[in-house]
């Protein structure tokens, strides 16, 4: 296994319960961190919880692409290379299509799909020159098995797995790596802003989910994990 070490690693979605927990793993690992993410007061208070300077966290929506810009002008000027992009952003609107607006809709497909697109648009180039690096996304186990009420969700993260094959089809004659992380039923923040009733009790722990994606940004030169799936044990709703 790579070690993290002195990698420079970016993260989308840094304030969320698995960002956050990811990045306070792999600062304990000595990787040099990047943090991102929507609210500027959560990525100050977790950049001074593992001691990394306010220069290298950047408050941003990625859907949009001025912004997108200055996250990529800002980490530059920070670290000279990227050896991980990891997106751990997104947003969950759970509705019967019939009362799911077209403004939900296409806000879901911002957020989930057209902004890990501006990412990598803006990120890939840079690892094509020395042609290795790491491109994490988390498309959520609706992004394999779609559920009712997921319509707009589930679109955006089939939408993300199948823009990221085509794109490993592009770069798959460097050393360069996809991988998608399939998490289903995390307890996280998240979960609070879906109405679904589940057995949180039950569910995966977000401290585990980091552990997941600190093993990710470790694989061997030699090899690729193409996808994870990590699901709860017994998780039921109720």
């Amino acid at each position: 296994m790579e070690l993290v070490k002195d990698k420079n690693i970016l993260i989308i979605g840094a304030t969320g319960g698995i960002g956050s927990k990811t990045a306070k793993l792999l600062a304990a690992s000595g990787a040099n961190l990047f943090l991102a993410a929507r609210n500027k007061e959560k990525l100050q208070s977790l950049a001074d919880e593992i001691k990394l300077s306010s220069d290298k966290i950047f408050a941003l929506d990625i859907s949009k692409p001025e912004e997108v810009a200055t996250l990529k002008e800002n980490f530059f000027t920070q670290y000279a290379t990227i050896d991980v992009l990891l997106n751990a952003a997104g947003i969950g609107i759970i509705k019967q299509s019939e009362a799911l607006s077209e403004t939900e809709f296409l806000q879901t497909l911002n957020y989930n799909l057209y902004g890990p697109f501006l990412l990598v648009k803006a990120f890939l180039p840079k690892m094509k020159e020395p042609k290795k690096g790491l491109i994490i996304n988390i498309p959520g186990i609706l992004g394999k098995v779609p559920m009712a009420g997921a319509a707009a969700y589930s679109a955006s993260k089939y939408g993300l797995v199948g823009m990221m094959q085509s794109i490993r089809e592009e770069i798959k004659r460097t050393e360069i790596r996809i991988t998608n992380l399939f998490l289903g039923g995390v307890d996280t923040p998240f979960r609070d802003m879906i109405d679904l009733k589940v057995q949180r009790d039950k569910m995966v722990m977000a401290e585990e989910a980091a552990k997941a994606i600190w093993f990710l940004c470790q694989q061997p030169t030699s090899a690729v994990v193409s996808e994870m799936v990590i699901q709860p044990f017994n998780h039921q709703s109720i």
